[in-house]
């Protein structure tokens, strides 16, 4: 059976109504998921995505040890470790709890937190987590939310959720030829668009990429738009994320 597959543009159209029997994968390329998800491939043990600063000091303050890492609007929070995949990785995190807060992606997963199942999707692990999701949900319809930013649509996000829709389109064409996986019209949007360019470019051209990129954090970019490079895991469960094991 192909699962049904929407995605949605930015968090803002994440309603409760939505997420009754969903599978949910939450992307927020640049960087949050990226980020939670290289954090656990370094080791982090536990990740809790908090709201904004307030939420995050509140939740690290009944976390013996915890690191705290995040920023609002792109910029760095006093006193916390950098948002960025590789920046926050040069930070010892085997074993830790992090505390992590984002302007868009924790306050995606947190909306996201009342379906049965929120997992956290990155360009780096999309392969490894459409093989777990088919394994594990066959018959689920699947909903793709891209954070967005601030209520606006978000080029790199939009082209994971495509990335995203063509391997689970081809995994259903090899079980079942011929088959035609159900989409709404902006995961057919997200697919003529993964289709039509390379990550890596789709990442740079964007508002946020091109952001970065003129602060010369080009290297946090080219590490997200890795595609299918992890074998991480990773669902929330309750306040929060843990690797699974597969």
């Amino acid at each position: 059976m192909t699962p049904r597959l929407h995605v949605l543009l930015k968090k803002e159209d994440l309603e409760p109504t939505l997420l009754s029997g969903q599978v949910v994968i939450v992307l927020d390329i640049l960087f949050a998921t990226s980020s939670i998800l290289h954090a656990l491939a370094q080791g982090t043990e536990s990740v809790y995505p908090a709201l904004d600063e307030r939420d995050a000091l509140t939740i690290g303050a009944g976390l013996d040890g915890c690191l705290r890492a995040g920023e609002y609007r792109a910029e760095a929070l006093p006193g916390f470790l950098p948002a960025m995949p590789l920046m926050l990785a040069k930070t010892r995190l085997q074993g830790k709890s992090l505390v992590y807060c984002t302007t868009n992606g924790t306050v995606a997963l947190r909306r996201a937190a009342r379906a049965p199942f929120v997992y956290v999707g990155a360009l780096l692990n999309a392969a490894a987590l459409v093989r777990y999701i088919l394994r594990a949900h066959p018959a689920d319809p699947v909903l793709i939310v891209c954070s967005g930013s601030g209520g606006r649509f978000n080029l790199e996000d939009f082209y994971a959720a495509g990335h995203f829709v063509q391997l689970f389109q081809a995994h259903a064409a090899a079980v079942e030829p011929g088959a035609e996986t159900e989409l709404n019209d902006a995961a057919h949007a997200a697919v003529l668009l993964a289709r039509a360019t390379v990550p890596m470019t789709a990442l740079v051209t964007s508002r946020v990429g091109r952001m970065f990129q003129a602060r010369g954090e080009v290297e946090e970019i080219e590490y997200c738009a890795r595609a299918d490079t992890l074998d991480v895991i990773a669902r929330l469960d309750g306040e929060v994320i843990r690797r699974i094991s597969v």
